[in-house]
């Protein structure tokens, strides 16, 4: 076992609305409690520039899990949609991946989703899609609280 604090990058939101989608991230990579960095780049453009991506979890393998990614979307040549589900099935069945700690948010024009390493591709119904340390604060939903 581990015992070493994983060096972490953590909350990842995307929103679409109205034909348009944003994504954004707080910048942070900790250590443990440690903040080391307040201002790395989580969000990516993949795929000839039509798909936006972003990370929370464990830097290097986010990093990992990008390039397989960006491998997924070259080979299925740009859809979305099934580059994620190869992905998270990958992910989920390959001894090495298995053992990466992050999650990704991955859009385009069409989609927004959430893949882990469990082997889910989610599509959020409300247009909002949230990970990493602050996903679960009632702000990221639409209220009432």
């Amino acid at each position: 076992m581990n015992t070493h604090p994983a060096i972490e990058g953590t909350t990842i939101i995307a929103v679409r609305h109205r034909g348009k989608v944003a994504i954004g991230g707080d910048g942070q990579v900790t250590l443990g409690s440690t903040v080391l960095k307040q201002r790395a780049n989580k969000i990516r453009k993949l795929y000839k520039d039509k798909v936006l991506a972003g990370f929370s979890g464990a830097t290097a393998d986010a990093f990992t899990l990008f390039e397989r990614f960006e491998g997924k979307l070259e080979q299925h040549h740009g859809n979305l949609l099934r580059a994620a589900v190869e992905l998270a099935k990958d992910w989920r069945t390959d001894r090495m991946l298995r053992r990466l700690e992050a999650l990704l948010i991955v859009l385009d024009r069409e989609y927004s989703l959430i893949i882990s390493g469990t082997g889910d591709v989610v599509e959020p119904d409300d247009g909002i899609a949230a990970i990493g340390s602050e996903a679960r604060l009632p702000w990221l939903r639409p209220g009432p609280w």
